[in-house]
């Protein structure tokens, strides 16, 4: 059976706070613990006027602590602003808090821009180096209480860390191949790349089975917005149409009421179906959006699905959510 969860970015309603965000994610979370979803992964963002959550590490103790039986997690910690052993140590402590609860998603994006990623380096006389790979190596070695390569910290590997469920999150070939070199479970961000199909066939077929992993396990994660028409969905949507447009125009906001997205829209010619370009949104009332989300799930052989949408109503989100459960019948 088809699971589904949830990826919150955590977004700051025009008019609202990045705290008011952060209860809306408290609420979405109990919401979705409810519903019976499987998941609910909170998103790394800097820099951002529109979306709240900087840390995941930080959200996930107080989701878990509201919620009973999601996994929680991070979707996903960009690894290359951090020290693996910090992340190690982090998610230790999640995971003896809430033994068989929490994911560590990892991802490689810097998830803001080049700018506000050099702010983030502790050292900045020079470009910190592109070594991602090496990070995650040492990251999987801490986890699994095994000997790391760095001599210089060999004895580190005498301490002992409680294992989240980690996971590669990507978009690009890189991270299809070192999910399936490493054994690991896939989840490939269909909202920013909607042509993965192929890239996890390609995971699949050449999948390396790991302590971590017996057997590939597939995840995409898509933009889903629900509504009880497909008019009333759609119209829904305008709010992230204009965020995006302004973000990749240079311009961060907070994510903007329906009626002032809608003028935008129309002022600046933008057809709401194709904005912003190459990315795809599923929207609609709950027969579609299932009929949808299952054809999704099909090309990429997918095992589940992790929606995410941006709205400017909170009522409206936890309504999408609501809608899609009923869809499909979980809980």
């Amino acid at each position: 059976m088809l699971r589904l969860s949830v990826l919150d970015q955590s977004p700051i309603p025009e008019g609202s706070s990045a705290g008011d965000a952060l209860r809306n994610t408290l609420d979405l979370a109990r919401l979705a613990d409810g519903l019976g979803y499987t998941r609910y992964w909170v998103a790394e963002h800097h820099g951002s006027s529109g979306l709240a959550c900087n840390s995941p590490e930080a959200m996930i103790g107080p989701i878990a602590a509201a919620t009973s039986r999601l996994r929680v997690g991070s979707g996903g910690v960009m690894l290359p602003h951090y020290s693996p052993l910090k992340v190690a140590e982090t998610f230790s402590m999640l995971s003896g808090l809430f033994p068989g609860r929490i994911d560590l998603g990892i991802g490689r994006a810097a998830g803001t821009s080049p700018m506000v990623a050099f702010a983030l380096q502790r050292d900045r006389r020079q470009a910190a180096p592109d070594d991602f790979r090496a990070q995650l190596d040492e990251l999987l070695a801490l986890l699994g209480n095994r000997p790391l390569t760095d001599r210089r910290f060999a004895r580190l590997s005498s301490v002992h860390f409680e294992s989240p469920e980690v996971s590669l999150l990507g978009s690009s070939p890189d991270s299809c191949i070192w999910a399936a070199e490493l054994g690991l479970p896939y989840v490939f961000a269909d909202f920013i790349n909607p042509g993965g199909a192929a890239l996890a066939r390609h995971y699949r077929q050449n999948f390396c089975p790991s302590e971590l992993l017996q057997a590939p396990r597939m995840s995409v994660a898509a933009w889903v917005i629900c509504a009880e028409t497909d008019a009333e969905a759609e119209r829904l949507s305008f709010s992230f149409r204009m965020m995006m447009t302004l973000l990749f125009r240079g311009q961060s906001i907070p994510v903007p009421t329906v009626e002032r997205a809608e003028r935008f829209l129309a002022e600046e010619g933008l057809p709401p179906a194709g904005t912003p370009p190459n990315r795809r949104m599923i929207t609609g009332t709950p027969p579609r959006v299932r009929e949808a989300i299952e054809a999704l799930a099909r090309d990429y052989e997918a095992e589940e699905v992790l929606m995410v949408n941006i709205v400017h109503d909170h009522g409206a989100r936890r309504r999408s959510y609501e809608l899609i459960a009923e869809a499909f019948g979980i809980g």
